[in-house]
């Protein structure tokens, strides 16, 4: 009796101390509740009691509504959600919801409080946005694309007068036309995307020349911020030149920020030259980036203010070391301010002012010392697709350096620059080599160029004290977004061509970088996101394992040319990193002769959270059986792209299988299994969702790639 009075005394008093949800305070509540999905929270936790029903209508909850990147949300969800709430809703984002029906996207119409509209990667009409903006009366902010069949002359009065009062614009144009802009007469912040294909699905030719009806042009007067980003093509630059002659004849007093962003060179016309005339003598910039053909060799730079900059790209620009920090450091410019820096392919940038510069001339220390003094507060720093050898005698290494950048959060590096030839670890041997010695051992032989990390603890630890990359990644542990991309690597996935078939060979300095090094990379605990491309000194690829294992916070995970070309050599070693990562969103694989077999899949299941997978390998080959396991599983998988080996029929017969089997349950699934070196492969890409291509399809350095919160 006493043992049973004392069980019941027990659970009684466990009970006491139970807290039920709804006895936490309405602050607690709400913080919890914004992490829910809105159309779970009203039309699910809404239901379960009438605290939660007056709670999940809370203002905080209700006043933006955000869908991006919401996969699982359904059209009829949707349209439920915002019956209930449309009349309290000030900010919609449906941006890349492309799975939406467009009676859908039409009741943001209903929502006659919205300040702030993102319908960007939704197919919407003229005539359809004509409507939606009729009667939203205090919209100040408007995301949207332009397809084709795009008429301005559909647009109605009133719809002319919401646009009137926008004062901000991001427009993707997929046809050659000025969309609204027009139509915008209050613009401070305009951002244009150019997507225009050369030639249309039937082969045609497309013309440069802006759609009938649009003789109207853009009003500029009042822009604080002008960006454009263009995907290659002829035609999207003949396009960007028309609403840049429009700036050349009144430059705007308020511009901030000017930027443009081209995938190769864009030449310089008349118009642009007298609108940089223009920005030289009346603009002072925060923001600036330009394509590399309009600064190679111009004074431009000389002549340009720059007031308390925050981002500054000079991607792929030919501009030497002396000139960067005279453009930094001349006429007393504060560059404390300066947040974001972007100097990815720009080989003499760590140098003097050397006319010529080979691959295999060392850095100048002292350039980028001068560099980090002016800009200490960095918090994104892109330096890849270039040669940055650190010399072997000055005793000053590039990673030294960096390592005083204490407020660093995303950061670009080429392989080469983390080598260290200095370090004084037990030397690689050649095959018939023995170890110097005052006696006669029999020990294994290492084949030259053969990196393990170090077994012994005392070794390792030795190790780790003298890696300069070891070293830098500890004093930045706070690290959340990593490259580490070879210089000489280019990927074979394609923008609007058929696949890159040659490669070239990495720079004889990643050969040094082996898994020892890769390793310390494991120090990074909130670490979100990681690239590694070309990395040839990388044999089992045991680095992957520490890596899985510390940095729970993987997000996304970017391997290409990863050890040896012809075999992979660290499949078990991924696989096993793989079961570590649970909450893993998004991977891209880009490996020669990659097998995506039961092995693998059987290991990805265990990223129970991910979302997009892409496969590029060429050679590669799949198992069709292990694929749909694998997305049966795989709940949240809305992409699958595997480019691979395999052949046409191969390709089809597994990708109609996927679509049958899932795409009713999974609206948002995004399913291309193509072989990779098929002809056809540019007009496949094509039907690719652009935010799908842009941040995991094709493969680029996405480290200041653009100002942070540009946008959003």
């Amino acid at each position: 009796m006493s043992g049973s009075s004392a069980e019941i005394e027990s659970h009684e008093k466990m009970e006491s101390y139970y807290i039920s949800p709804t006895d936490l305070s309405d602050e607690i509540l709400l913080q919890i509740l914004s992490y829910i999905p809105c159309t779970d929270l009203i039309l699910n936790v809404k239901n379960t009691c009438r605290k939660f029903a007056t709670l999940c209508l809370d203002k905080s909850l209700t006043n933006s509504v955000v869908l991006h990147k919401s996969y699982q949300a359904r059209d009829e969800q949707v349209k439920q959600m915002l019956k209930v709430i449309s009349q309290e809703i000030c900010e919609l984002d449906i941006s890349d919801c492309y799975w939406l029906n467009s009676s859908t996207v039409d009741l943001a119409s209903s929502c006659r409080k919205l300040v702030k509209l993102d319908m960007a990667g939704c197919s919407v009409t003229s005539l359809q946005l004509s409507k939606i903006l009729t009667n939203l009366n205090f919209l100040r902010s408007l995301s949207i694309d332009i397809n084709a069949g795009f008429d301005s002359g559909q647009l109605s009065s009133e719809c002319r007068t919401t646009l009137g009062h926008l004062r901000e614009l991001k427009q993707t144009l997929f046809v050659p036309s000025y969309g609204v802009v027009p139509c915008c007469t209050s613009l401070e912040k305009l951002l244009l995307y150019f997507e225009v294909l050369d030639r249309t699905r039937e082969g045609m030719v497309m013309s440069g020349q802006l759609m009938v009806g649009e003789s109207n042009v853009p009003h500029y007067q009042n822009l604080r911020l002008f960006y454009a980003r263009l995907a290659p093509g002829y035609i999207n630059e003949e396009v960007v030149r028309l609403y840049l002659a429009v700036l050349s004849d009144r430059t705007p007093e308020n511009l901030r920020s000017f930027l443009i962003s081209v995938p190769g060179s864009l030449t310089e016309s008349r118009a642009t030259k007298n609108l940089f005339e223009s920005m030289a003598k009346n603009v002072t910039l925060e923001a600036f980036q330009l394509p590399k053909s309009w600064l190679n060799g111009s004074s431009l730079l000389q002549h340009m203010k720059f007031s308390c900059p925050s981002y500054l790209s000079f991607s792929r620009c030919m501009i030497s070391g002396e000139q960067l920090t005279q453009m930094l450091l001349n006429g007393g410019k504060d560059c404390k301010s300066l947040v974001s820096l972007n100097l990815r392919g720009c080989p003499s940038c760590l140098i003097s002012n050397v006319p010529f510069k080979k691959p295999e001339d060392d850095i100048d220390c002292s350039v980028l010392g001068r560099l980090i003094s002016a800009c200490p507060n960095l918090v994104h720093f892109n330096l890849s697709s270039a040669h940055h050898h650190s010399s072997d005698t000055s005793g000053i290494h590039l990673c030294d350096i960096l390592s005083q950048l204490k407020n660093l959060r995303s950061l670009s590096l080429p392989v080469c620059a983390i080598a260290d030839n200095n370090r004084t670890s037990k030397p690689l041997l050649s095959t018939g080599q023995s170890t110097p010695s005052t006696s006669i051992t029999f020990t294994k032989k290492v084949r030259i160029g053969v990196q393990t990390f170090p077994k012994v603890p005392e070794e390792q630890d030795m190790f780790k004290l003298q890696s300069v990359f070891w070293k830098l990644l500890k004093e930045m542990s706070a690290l959340e977004h990593l490259e580490l991309i070879g210089s000489n690597f280019y990927s074979v996935m394609p923008r609007n061509d058929p696949a890159i078939r040659n490669t070239y060979p990495p720079c004889k300095r990643s050969h040094t970088v082996s898994d020892a090094d890769v390793a310390a990379i494991s120090q990074l605990n909130f670490l979100q996101s990681l690239t590694l491309a070309q990395l040839p000194g990388v044999l089992s690829g045991s680095s992957l394992v520490s890596i899985g294992r510390s940095c729970q916070q993987l997000r996304s995970l970017s391997l290409a040319n990863f050890g040896m070309m012809g075999k992979v050599m660290f499949m078990s070693s991924l696989c096993e990193m793989l079961t570590h990562c649970k909450y893993l969103k998004d991977l891209r694989l880009e490996q020669p002769y990659f097998p995506a077999n039961d092995k693998f899949f059987l290991a990805l299941s265990h990223c129970s959270s991910l979302q997009r997978l892409c496969i590029i390998s060429r050679n590669g080959n799949f198992q069709a059986d292990a694929v749909i396991s694998f997305i049966h599983k795989c709940q949240e998988l809305i992409l699958c792209h595997l480019f691979t080996g395999e052949t046409l029929t191969a390709c089809k017969s597994l990708q109609n299988d996927i679509i049958k089997r899932f795409s009713l349950e999974r609206p948002a699934l995004n399913t291309i299994i193509f072989p990779l070196l098929h002809e056809n492969l540019a007009e496949v890409i094509r039907d690719v969702p652009l935010m799908h291509l842009d941040e995991i399809t094709l493969f680029k350095s996405r480290v200041a790639e653009e100002p942070p919160n540009l946008w959003h």
